[in-house]
């Protein structure tokens, strides 16, 4: 599966984050606490949503199942004019990504192993310390093999 390379223009998003680990995964808590108040979040860009990673650098360098990173769920805004109580907005600086287009299921990791342990290593660039993120658009279905999404992965020249 090749990616597209794009440059990525700065963005804003909007929504709730945790520090988890792999070990100590709380992703299903994040996304039924923001899509239970999406409707509060004003200046929605679209429909989709984000869901997002900040590792720290060296994360995949020594990958370890139960090294900390911080996971967001959010939306993509145009404006900070009203942040909802316990929300909290990010910038996503512009960049260089590699962006697949991956189609199965959500809790299939087979992806992610061919993006850092394949093609990253194989490819003409390196991971950058920017934000990883997955846009999940309508064809998105949780946990179904007929899922589809955009999986965006910072990355600079070797």
């Amino acid at each position: 599966m090749e990616p597209r390379i794009l440059q990525f223009k700065e963005k804003l998003v909007v929504g709730i984050s945790a520090d988890m680990s792999i070990i100590n995964n709380k992703t299903g808590e994040l996304w039924r606490t923001l899509r239970s108040r999406a409707g509060e979040i004003s200046s929605r860009n679209s429909a989709e949503f984000i869901s997002l990673q900040l590792y720290p650098p060296g994360y995949f360098d020594h990958f370890d199942p139960n090294n900390t990173f911080t996971k967001w769920a959010c939306v993509e805004v145009s404006t900070l004019n009203h942040i909802p109580l316990n929300m909290h907005y990010l910038t996503i600086p512009a960049g260089l990504y590699a962006v697949f287009d991956y189609e199965g299921s959500s809790g299939d990791a087979g992806i992610f192993q061919y993006i850092y342990g394949e093609w990253v290593p194989n490819s003409m660039y390196r991971l950058d310390d920017r934000p990883h993120f997955e846009v999940l658009g309508d064809a998105y279905k949780h946990n179904d093999p007929t899922s589809k999404e955009e999986i965006w992965i910072p990355i600079i020249q070797k």
